[in-house]
């Protein structure tokens, strides 16, 4: 871990670990797409695959504005949680489940996100940073839309209605 000396230091960490969590999503929605079976869950990874572009672009302009490189640091955070996704799509799956599988696995890449973006716009708003804070949120607002996006395909009848009496636990057949 680099040096952290003030706020400002943390926040440029934080803003790095960031920017490689986003780095690494871009190489594993698409995966996560094309493994998802429903066509609601494929169009919410393919939509957040452009907004992942989008919110890689607004941590570049908050690096450019401090004078700081996006380089330095590996979400190993982010590792883990893309390594339990590829775990999902290799797994011998009945495809209703593998689709609730990858709702899960996105879900906590979303909430690990929102925790990431919801201090870095609190520490921006401490140090002062109003044009930065401003493209956090923004960001932050769409992590939580993806978030509420997958609770809906998820408890809009996919599973109700999607998964196979075998794919059920033993207790409910």
């Amino acid at each position: 871990m680099s040096h952290l000396r003030s706020l400002r230091d943390l926040f440029v960490h934080e803003l790095q670990d960031l920017h490689s969590a986003e780095s690494q999503l871009l190489t594993a929605l698409p995966k996560m797409q094309n493994a998802a079976t429903n066509p609601d869950l494929k169009e919410a990874f393919s939509h957040h695959l452009g907004e992942t572009k989008a919110q890689l672009e607004r941590l570049d302009r908050c690096f450019a504005s401090l004078a700081a490189t996006p380089q330095g640091h590996t979400c190993e955070a982010m590792k883990g949680l893309i390594k339990e996704g590829e775990e999902i799509i290799k797994a011998d799956a009945d495809p209703t489940v593998r689709d609730a599988a990858l709702i899960s696995a996105a879900q906590r890449v979303e909430h690990y996100e929102i925790a990431g973006y919801g201090t870095v716009k609190y520490f921006a708003d401490l140090l002062d940073y109003d044009d930065l804070e401003g493209l956090l949120g923004e960001t932050l607002k769409e992590e939580s839309n993806a978030d509420k996006k997958l609770n809906k395909i998820a408890t809009g009848g996919m599973l109700s209605s999607g998964i196979n009496k075998e794919a059920m636990a033993p207790e409910r057949r």
